[in-house]
């Protein structure tokens, strides 16, 4: 597929206009660090006097927070969060991100999703994770809470121009929230995004989703060690969910999109050699796909434009955002 670099360019400075709704499993990464004094005599453990804790958006709340980056936060959230310490935490984190947390939705009887991670460093050495504590109620939502959140969804799907469902599989996305989310946004005539790690058969009707090559396999049963394996599985994926396009996300190896009537493009990756950290790689590629998507662009242009903005959040540590104005300047690079 011949790409026009001028066109690429008129879509990225778009990616600011669409308002995105991001439903799914919100969550907090709360990363606490200390210097290593000595070892406990209570235990053969490190004691480790605190030097910082930073709160970071993690599952579909990143998704939602690289959305704020690029569209000058113009990105709602629908989630389920627990009346607890870590739910003040999490409402505070979306604030800072410039994400609106207005239509959560409390439930008492779970926990707000957190995953703590403790990490430890000496003068001569790097910082390295010790302890990683997670938070988190992974059944299904009861079906009040599950009502209100239906609710929230039905209330916001006019305001918003495009939709993500971000599923880690914390029990936020039920059956009946995924089919009515997708219903209300076709019948709103918005773009809706899917991105799951399985059951990926379940999401009839959507503009696109984004699985990577591992869940791809699982999903389609059989492994993917070529062009013709992903030009199979992402036709029967279309198959299976009547979504206008598939982008399955391969890692090193890039990104490959699939269309209907034998339309594929694969994408190179960029920047390899400048990888440090690949978490929340995935969430930046949905987001930006979807905004690109949102934008008019057809999906190859949108998956270009996702797999630059990779390229970019990569080269940080942890779970990182970037900018219309880094997109544009890597593009100029590239």
């Amino acid at each position: 597929m011949y790409i026009n670099k001028e066109q690429l360019v008129s879509y990225i400075k778009k990616l600011a206009e669409p308002k995105v709704l991001v439903v799914g499993d919100l969550a907090i990464d709360e990363m606490i660090y200390g210097d290593a004094e000595r070892i406990s005599r209570e235990a053969p453990v490190l004691i480790l006097l605190h030097s910082e804790t930073k709160l970071i958006l993690g599952a579909a709340s990143n998704a939602a927070h690289n959305v704020a980056a690029l569209n000058n936060g113009k990105v709602s959230v629908i989630g389920v969060c627990g009346d607890d310490f870590q739910a003040g935490q999490l409402r505070e984190t979306f604030e800072k991100a410039n994400v609106n947390c207005g239509l959560l939705v409390v439930d008492p009887s779970r926990k707000t999703t957190t995953k703590t991670r403790i990490s430890g460093s000496i003068t001569t050495s790097i910082t390295q994770q010790i302890v990683r504590i997670d938070r988190q109620t992974k059944e299904f939502l009861n079906p009040d809470i599950e009502e209100e959140v239906l609710k929230q969804i039905e209330r916001a799907m006019p305001e918003h121009d495009a939709v993500i469902l971000s599923n880690y599989h914390i029990g936020t996305l039920t059956p009946r929230i995924i089919q009515e989310t997708i219903r209300l946004a076709n019948q709103h005539n918005k773009i809706i995004v899917v991105d799951a790690q399985k059951d990926l058969d379940v999401y009839k009707n959507v503009t696109s989703m984004t699985p990577n090559l591992p869940d791809t396999q699982k999903s389609v049963g059989f492994a993917l060690e070529n062009e013709e394996d992903l030009k199979r599985a992402g036709d029967k994926l279309l198959d299976e969910t009547n979504a206008k396009s598939i982008l399955i996300t391969c890692g090193a190896d890039g990104m490959f999109v699939v269309r209907p009537h034998g339309n594929y493009t694969k994408i190179p990756v960029f920047n390899k050699s400048e990888v440090f950290d690949v978490t929340g790689a995935g969430d930046t590629v949905t987001a930006v796909y979807t905004l690109a998507l949102a934008t008019g662009a057809d999906p190859a242009y949108a998956a270009i434009i996702g797999n630059i903005a990779a390229s970019i959040v990569v080269r940080q540590f942890g779970c990182a955002t970037t900018t219309v104005e880094e997109i544009l300047a890597a593009v100029e690079d590239l």
